[in-house]
């Protein structure tokens, strides 16, 4: 069965740090919920991947975690040809999925307290769905940019939507299943435009 959308997971990581990324790590064990609820909910219909990248950080200009990002993409749309990506990032992830969303495979960005350092949501190609979630009480990254984000990509014409988290951290423990919701609503709204012939 050839699944009706690829959704890649996206982890978060720190700004500068060339410690070993591990499967264990807050970051990953933060996203599994959301890998394995996905897979749950949707079976087959879709291609569910949590991306690993070879070191915590950002690093400033290496941009380190986009290499790998930029792999898994591959990999799984070789595997799955002609297949929409969806991208679901928390944090640092956000902002993978934002740089990621420069290709035309991608179909649709739910950034979770996405950390847009740069403007990074000026990458993302025009065809993009994005949604973005951030609790107002994030102090590692900022709810007001993630909004003024949301608001010029509507103003290029985007489908873009912010989700405010009142008092919610940059964790995402709180308001728990109002998060997992969320994801599980995108991608229920990815595979509903699939069905539409929107995709």
């Amino acid at each position: 069965m050839t699944p009706e959308a690829i959704v890649l997971v996206l982890p978060g990581g720190t700004d500068i740090s060339y410690a070993p990324s591990s499967w264990r790590s807050p970051s990953a064990l933060r996203m599994y919920p959301f890998t394995g609820s996905v897979a749950a909910r949707f079976g087959r219909r879709v291609a569910v991947h949590q991306v690993r990248y070879r070191v915590y950080g950002w690093n400033g200009g290496q941009n380190s975690p986009m290499p790998y990002a930029r792999a898994a993409l591959e990999r799984m749309t070789q595997r799955h040809p002609g297949v929409p990506v969806h991208l679901i990032g928390h944090s640092m992830g956000g902002r993978v999925g934002a740089q990621l969303a420069d290709d035309e495979r991608v179909h649709g960005l739910l950034a979770l307290a996405p950390w847009w350092q740069f403007a990074d949501w000026r990458r993302i190609h025009d065809g993009v769905r994005v949604v973005a979630m951030h609790g107002t009480a994030d102090t590692r990254t900022y709810p007001h940019r993630t909004e003024r984000g949301i608001v010029e990509l509507r103003e290029r014409g985007l489908d873009a939507t912010f989700i405010p988290v009142p008092d919610g951290g940059h964790a995402m423990l709180d308001h728990l299943f109002w998060w997992q919701r969320t994801a599980l609503d995108f991608v229920s709204q990815a595979l509903a435009g699939h069905d539409r012939g929107g995709l």
